[in-house]
């Protein structure tokens, strides 16, 4: 007998740790933008996995990639070579502009790879000294120690300490800061090409250019973190494309496997040497399944065209933001690139306006920064579906935008 929301939520209750607080159902279906809880009650699904989902929810030829694999070699260690490791190792070099790569299982692993590479590269070449990294204030690199000491943001440290040392922040987007923290004992410089959780901040180009030049001219490496930005997001394949910047290595994850577990990090050839035999490794990292699913998951965007689908329908989502924003008082701006969008709410309760988009217009987005509304949709989603996201989205902003909402300050319509 098939068990209600309530049912299943009070086993999740129970058994589970209180460290998320996910609303009172449970998702248990899902079909490209669409997903069903348990009770049949249908969502649209903007928030994508938190930008995870890159060809959406059940596409039949991830899903079937994935279960071909199961039946043929899902594990083997990095002990031995896997074909799919190789394969997939081999595309990500082809389409980007790096030439080595590392297996990981998540985001997070991938940054903590990245701040053992770039201290473990300085030491093999004779600067012992450079082991200081550079981070932005409101950045997220994941929950792990080392990425989250590299994390801007003070709320995710309380009670974590001590963190990792070696750790500098400075303003996103500030070059002078960025120019004081940058000397003879940094090892890295971390950056996103648009701050995700820290609210869509989109960073002027030639700021990226600049930092990419201040560390060519002090020694230090520049490190792009791309868990988030990578795999088409952005309406380039890599979001770093946007500004013609290359790091001399940056992480992956989230769109990568479309839903399955995995993580990399891409280095270019000067580095290649940074991690020898012995310096770092990953059980589970590169195993066949997963690789099979990134694999999966390329083949999709070439058939598709995703990360084409994915800039035209980010424009159309962006234009569509804006308009909102222009006419509801509750939103002071529109922000991000391709498919990684959102409004910046004022005046109004963020988490009130997210809960009522969810419960009440059936739409699914995510907070980011603390006032944004984020929307992250599969990379294949098609224009009826921003047309359909864009109405709801509209008709919540007229909600709240009236004093009688309930939701906050009152602001003007």
């Amino acid at each position: 007998m098939a068990r209600t929301n309530e049912e299943l939520v009070a086993m999740a209750q129970h058994a589970s740790l209180p460290n998320y607080r996910p609303p009172p159902f449970v998702l248990s279906e899902g079909r490209g933008c669409r997903v069903s809880d348990v009770e049949g009650n249908e969502y649209l699904d903007f928030s994508g996995g938190i930008a995870v989902l890159s060809v959406g929810h059940a596409h039949p030829k991830l899903a079937e990639a994935i279960g071909r694999q199961a039946a043929r070699l899902m594990h083997t260690s990095n002990l031995f070579y896997n074909d799919r490791a190789i394969e997939l190792a081999a595309q990500l070099v082809e389409r980007t502009a790096f030439d080595r790569v590392y297996f990981a299982n998540s985001g997070t692993e991938a940054n903590e790879a990245l701040i053992k590479l770039a201290r473990r590269w300085h030491h093999e070449h004779g600067r012992p000294e450079r082991v200081e990294l550079v981070a932005a204030e409101k950045s997220f690199h994941g929950r792990t120690m080392g990425a989250l000491t590299l994390t801007g943001q003070p709320k995710y440290h309380v009670g974590m300490g001590p963190l990792v040392g070696g750790v500098k922040h400075v303003p996103f987007g500030d070059l002078d800061a960025m120019r004081a923290a940058v000397g003879d004992t940094t090892a890295a410089v971390m950056l996103e090409p648009v701050q995700g959780e820290g609210g869509l901040v989109v960073p002027d180009p030639e700021y990226l250019r600049a930092v990419r030049a201040l560390c060519d001219e002090r020694g230090a490496l520049l490190f792009f973190d791309e868990v988030q930005t990578g795999f088409g997001r952005t309406g380039t394949f890599m979001g770093a494309e946007h500004s013609g910047v290359v790091p001399d290595a940056c992480s992956i994850a989230k769109g990568m496997g479309g839903g399955f577990p995995v993580g990399a990090i891409l280095v270019r050839e000067a580095l290649a040497d940074g991690l020898p035999p012995g310096a770092h490794a990953s059980t589970f990292g590169g195993n066949p399944l997963a690789c099979a699913a990134g694999l999966a998951v390329l083949s999709i965007f070439d058939e598709e065209g995703l990360v084409e689908n994915a800039r035209a329908m980010g424009d159309r989502l962006g234009a569509g933001l804006e308009e909102l924003a222009a006419a509801h008082g509750c939103v002071s701006e529109a922000r991000g690139l391709g498919l990684l969008r959102g409004v910046r709410l004022q005046g109004v309760d963020p988490l009130a306006v997210y809960a009522r988009l969810r419960d009440q217009h059936k739409m699914l987005a995510s907070i980011a920064g603390g006032d944004v509304l984020r929307f992250a949709p599969p990379l294949n989603v098609t224009a009826a579906d921003i047309d359909e996201a864009l109405e709801r989205v509209g008709a919540l902003l007229a909600e709240v935008s009236q004093p009688a909402a309930g939701l906050g300050a009152e602001v003007a319509p």
